[in-house]
């Protein structure tokens, strides 16, 4: 009775931790976005409310709270990472689809080149290309920051759309064809729809990383390209309630996303290369 007494207790305190490591962080978060007062040594806010949202969402115009409104900031950001997933989805797919079911030469060298970007730390990649953007014209502009998300965002089109298409069996394809399709008709109707769950992973992933994109946006875009991280980031040395805002709307789309792969994912999509 003493040793399942014991394991129970175990049991139990390893749950409360997982728990607070996994939502610590966002009740700090949502606590903080409602805290007008908070001074130490106060375990809690001496005063809450609205304000600092309020403020963000552009209801109202108070310049005491040092907050400003969102909306600008999260046009641009939605802006940047819907057209960077749109042009990251139309190279990956038919990279991935000729990566899965084409005999490319070098096609392990191929896929860890789209690994690069990520290999090495990415503030002297983007300093580098800083002087390349400002003689093509595009530092400071959204569509020098759309080339640089894309650059970024590449690794999960490619990696996860090449797995999802080698996850369907050759016989399915060869069987369509053996019935007068053509590799198009064959690619349109029975390929694409049986990928398409794994395309929909692989474009959550290039739009989450797109929207949350810090380090090129800031080398790229400054000083006239403000996305929510860029904002984010100028507010969290001054403004932890307006800070803590942001970052609760930039988990929001995150969070969604989450549950919407995990009702789609396979595992066969992250092992398809593998086999």
């Amino acid at each position: 009775m003493g040793i399942k007494w014991r394991r129970a207790l175990l049991e139990g305190l390893l749950l409360c931790f997982i728990f607070f490591v996994i939502f610590g962080p966002i009740s700090s978060l949502v606590i903080w976005s409602i805290a007008i007062r908070w001074y130490w040594p106060h375990v809690l806010p001496q005063e809450i409310g609205l304000a600092y949202w309020k403020q963000a969402l552009g209801l109202q115009r108070d310049w005491a709270i040092a907050a400003v409104s969102i909306w600008g900031a999260f046009g641009t950001s939605m802006l940047v990472a819907l057209v960077s997933t749109a042009l990251v989805m139309t190279m990956a797919i038919p990279a991935g689809y000729a990566l899965a079911r084409f005999r490319v030469p070098l096609k392990a060298l191929i896929l860890l080149l789209f690994l690069m970007p990520k290999a090495f730390p990415q503030q002297p990649i983007f300093v580098n290309l800083l002087p390349t953007f400002t003689k093509w014209g595009l530092a400071g502009t959204v569509q020098g920051v759309i080339l640089i998300h894309i650059l970024v965002c590449l690794i999960f089109g490619v990696w996860i759309t090449t797995s999802a298409f080698k996850a369907i069996p050759q016989e399915l394809e060869e069987a369509a064809r053996s019935v007068g399709a053509t590799r198009w008709r064959t690619f349109w109707r029975v390929l694409l729809p049986l990928a398409a769950p794994g395309l929909l992973v692989s474009t959550v992933f290039v739009f989450i990383t797109s929207l949350t994109e810090f380090t090129g946006t800031f080398f790229i875009g400054l000083p006239f390209v403000t996305t929510l991280p860029m904002l984010l980031y100028s507010s969290s040395g001054y403004n932890m309630q307006f800070a803590s805002v942001i970052a609760i709307v930039l988990l929001i789309p995150s969070l969604l996303f989450m549950v919407l792969i995990q009702r789609v994912f396979r595992p066969e999509y992250m092992g398809g290369i593998a086999g």
